[in-house]
């Protein structure tokens, strides 16, 4: 067989010749093999087999082809369902689709779009302010807020997707929790992110909500990278509902069960333990789960888990908001609301790691950080509700955390 014709064979594969031209060739070499009388068997055969190879390696890539059209349609028709375009670049996505940081990119802007049309839709009225970002330092996000509505004070939904060098702050902070990491010069690469929602309603008796899942991968000085995720939803009600937390829990317990039914109780208690206002010695709400850190079992299995906790946001929470959306209340309800939202307002500025994170992030967007805090909120000094109170047994729940689904 010439050269010229395993040549032409290789760019009629690589889709630069029609097949015609290339088993054009292939039908040289079978009649050059033909008239040879030294080895004509072993020609016709090795013409036989070039061209059956070269056949079925087209027709393989013709499929493959095809398949990366399709894969690209989907992740196309997935994008258009945003509330807006992904931060990464779309032919950076459709080029690292099996990379982690892809799967959970396109995961958190689902998400974002899933829990903000179902946010509208209890609403009624006001729609979501889409507000897309760049960070200098690199990455950018989307914000997504929704204010004054008929149902909801203050709604956002924000992802993020950032990287660059971590602040010496952010190392410590990391190391604190026990990360062995090696920096150069004092820097250390990484990439993050997440999305990450806080409800405030107007009605006291539909609860806020809080939810955040993200991801994080970082590299060391010796080039070893380090990944893991985080996350977690939780409810805090003004008034007590004792069904409504039984439904929130099972939901979330039902989404962790499918995974590993140690996931649960291990992420509530997680959750009450992190949720704790210590200098109040309260939580901030009745729980839900919350995990950090997440990087013992395969990547895969987690993301997974992340998917069915991020996919049962929607179904914990808007039941409960469509339950109670038209419920009465009185000022006196209205104003022991504004004080509990005090209480949000105290944990998040001094405890909450996503919060130091963000503000001590170079180039972080402030608005986006504090996004979580209510249009209102109020400080009486020294206010104590009156005992046997519905104030007084939301306050006794807060203080002691209870197991609802067993």
């Amino acid at each position: 067989m010439s050269l010229q014709v395993v040549l032409r064979a290789g760019r009629a594969v690589r889709g630069r010749l029609p097949l015609s031209s290339m088993c054009g060739g292939a039908r040289a070499v079978h009649g050059a093999a033909l008239r040879s009388s030294a080895r004509p068997s072993l020609l016709v055969a090795a013409g036989a087999a070039v061209t059956a190879g070269l056949v079925a390696g087209y027709s393989h890539l013709q499929r493959a082809d095809m398949a990366s059209v399709e894969r690209g349609q989907d992740l196309e028709r997935r994008i258009a369902g945003f509330m807006a375009p992904p931060v990464t670049e779309l032919e950076k996505l459709r080029r690292s689709g099996d990379d982690m940081k892809t799967r959970m990119e396109l995961l958190i802007m689902e998400t974002q779009a899933e829990v903000c049309r179902a946010l509208e839709a209890a609403d009624g009225g006001a729609g979501f302010t889409v507000d897309r970002w760049q960070r200098t330092e690199g990455g950018g996000g989307v914000s997504c807020v929704l204010q004054d509505g008929k149902v909801f004070e203050k709604a956002g939904v924000n992802v993020s997707v950032v990287h660059g060098h971590l602040s010496p702050e952010s190392i410590q902070q990391m190391k604190s929790r026990g990360k062995d990491l090696k920096t150069k010069d004092g820097k250390l690469p990484f990439c993050a992110m997440g999305v990450s929602s806080v409800i405030h309603p107007k009605n006291p008796h539909v609860p806020t909500i809080h939810f955040n899942y993200r991801y994080f991968e970082i590299e060391d000085a010796d080039g070893k990278k380090q990944w893991w995720f985080g996350g977690g939803t939780d409810l805090t009600p003004t008034y007590l509902n004792q069904e409504d937390v039984v439904h929130f829990h099972q939901t979330l317990k039902e989404a962790c069960d499918k995974h590993s039914p140690g996931f649960y109780p291990k992420f509530k208690k997680w959750c009450d333990d992190y949720f704790f206002i210590k200098h109040r010695g309260e939580r901030r709400g009745v729980g839900g789960i919350f995990f950090d850190d997440l990087d013992s079992s395969s990547r895969d299995e987690l993301f997974q888990f992340v998917k069915s906790c991020a996919q049962a946001v929607v179904p914990c929470y808007v039941p409960i908001v469509n339950k109670h959306k038209n419920d009465a209340f009185s000022p006196e309800e209205k104003m022991w609301q504004q004080l509990r939202r005090g209480r949000y307002v105290e944990f998040n500025l001094v405890y909450d790691r996503g919060t130091k994170f963000g503000l001590a992030t170079p180039g972080s967007r402030i608005e986006s950080i504090l996004m979580s805090l209510p249009l209102t909120a109020r400080w009486e000094y020294m206010h104590v509700p009156p005992p046997e109170s519905r104030e007084a047994e939301i306050l006794q729940i807060l203080r002691e955390p209870k197991d609802w689904v067993h």
